[in-house]
């Protein structure tokens, strides 16, 4: 297991600085926010990683384009923190979207599709 609070403390100045040196709807903004969320989800604590992947999504809803893997991967994102929390139903909902993006945007065999593939799998079987 890694040393999830060390990073945590690490992503937290990174977004300090960031939000410094950035316009608010930055997409490295949304990067360091989905980062943060990332910590807390390994850390299993589901609710505050949705929090900061909300505020990651958010940004990139309105900074990138509506077929953009990073906004695949908040989709993702949420949908397996929605999944750690037992709300299957919510979880599916956000890995079929992106699910839907990544098949637009990605080579049909990149490995993110496969990502999206096996955690809706997994998400239905939970159901």
């Amino acid at each position: 297991m890694g040393n999830y609070s060390k990073a945590l403390e690490f992503y937290e100045k990174d977004l300090e600085i960031t939000k410094k040196s950035l316009p608010p709807n930055h997409p490295d903004l949304a990067t360091s926010y989905n980062n943060i969320g990332l910590a807390y989800d390994n850390m299993g604590n589901y609710s505050k990683a949705l929090e900061f992947y909300d505020k990651s999504l958010k940004i990139r809803e309105k900074a990138l384009p509506s077929n953009h893997p990073d906004l695949a991967t908040s989709y993702n994102n949420i949908g397996m923190a929605y999944s750690g929390q037992g709300d299957y139903p919510k979880a599916l909902s956000y890995l079929e979207k992106a699910l839907a993006i990544r098949q637009k945007s990605l080579p049909p065999t990149h490995p993110l599709i496969k990502q999206s593939i096996d955690n809706i799998d997994y998400v239905k079987k939970k159901m």
